[in-house]
């Protein structure tokens, strides 16, 4: 096995302090992958398997604007909400802890759709979690048990999408007997995969627009030390040349953009909705300019 299996009982020095002090904390982690990442900040982002595209356009915005935050996102590499989770982060160079209902040899990992996944995590210095040792272990309502795990690991929860009685809503109320903070993506009232967030939301949970209102929300509460402006940096040569454009120039048309990059429109066009997805850029009255 490439990845091979790490025992961290409750009483090791590299079990996630955080998940030591849940009322019932797992007494043996079985680990692959990047252990080191158990006692970073995380933040869980769960939610429904039917995921809408609003869903999906809602978890990159999120969490590719976490990129710079410090943050480790932690998810249960289910279908939807929580695959799609997991692949934004490794998208955006972000860590990230899959939490298994399952167990975390090969032949153990579900749902089997997501074993590519599952590698993909592991290859970039991920990992994956589980508080089963055998397949012998394994029933459907280990996937409820371990959603005490995902909000125990977690300062926050963020809830996107999720019906009635949705698994995701098991994962909120964990968060909340565990006294960490519940957020939620409003949705629209005629989708029953909005149902859930905006209960929450009824509830008291933090309504949650951009990654900005999570890193706001630790920078004003002096829990957790997150950069509230975002380092500007990406890997993509053109939105590096329209980043130092809007740098240098301040406000620009897009032709002006265009004019000054000597790139092919559709190219710029591209790679300005990129840029607006990553909250780098910003646009008012027709212009664009570098976020805060």
């Amino acid at each position: 096995m490439k990845y091979p299996i790490i025992e961290i009982a409750l009483s090791d020095k590299d079990y996630p302090k955080i998940l030591s002090k849940i009322y019932d904390p797992p007494k043996i982690l079985y680990c692959r992958g990047n252990i080191s990442i158990l006692n970073t900040n995380c933040l869980a982002v769960v939610g429904t398997r039917k995921i809408t595209s609003y869903g999906q356009e809602a978890i990159q915005k999120i969490v590719s604007g976490l990129s710079d935050s410090g943050f480790t996102i932690v998810s249960g590499l289910a279908l939807g909400i929580d695959a799609v989770a997991h692949k934004t982060a490794l998208d955006y160079d972000l860590p990230t802890i899959a939490v298994l209902g399952s167990t975390v040899d090969d032949n153990g990992i579900g749902p089997r759709t997501n074993l590519s996944l599952a590698k993909e995590i592991l290859e970039n210095d991920g990992l994956l979690i589980s508080e089963y040792r055998s397949s012998t272990d394994i029933f459907k309502a280990n996937f409820a048990i371990r959603d005490r795990i995902i909000s125990g690991l977690s300062k926050g929860v963020v809830v996107i999408e999720g019906a009635d009685k949705s698994g995701s809503l098991i994962t909120a109320k964990s968060a909340a007997d565990q006294g960490r903070d519940v957020f939620a993506v409003p949705g629209s009232i005629f989708s029953a995969t909005s149902f859930g967030p905006n209960q929450l939301i009824q509830n008291g949970a933090k309504p949650v627009t951009s990654a900005q209102d999570i890193i706001e929300e630790y920078g004003k509460n002096m829990r957790m030390d997150l950069p509230v402006k975002k380092e500007i940096s990406t890997k993509d040569p053109i939105q590096q040349k329209i980043l130092a454009i809007l740098d240098e120039q301040g406000e620009s048309t897009p032709d002006e953009i265009i004019r000054k990059s000597g790139l092919a429109a559709p190219q710029v066009m591209a790679a300005i909705s990129m840029l607006e997805i990553k909250n780098k850029i910003k646009q008012r009255s027709g212009k664009y300019n570098l976020c805060n």
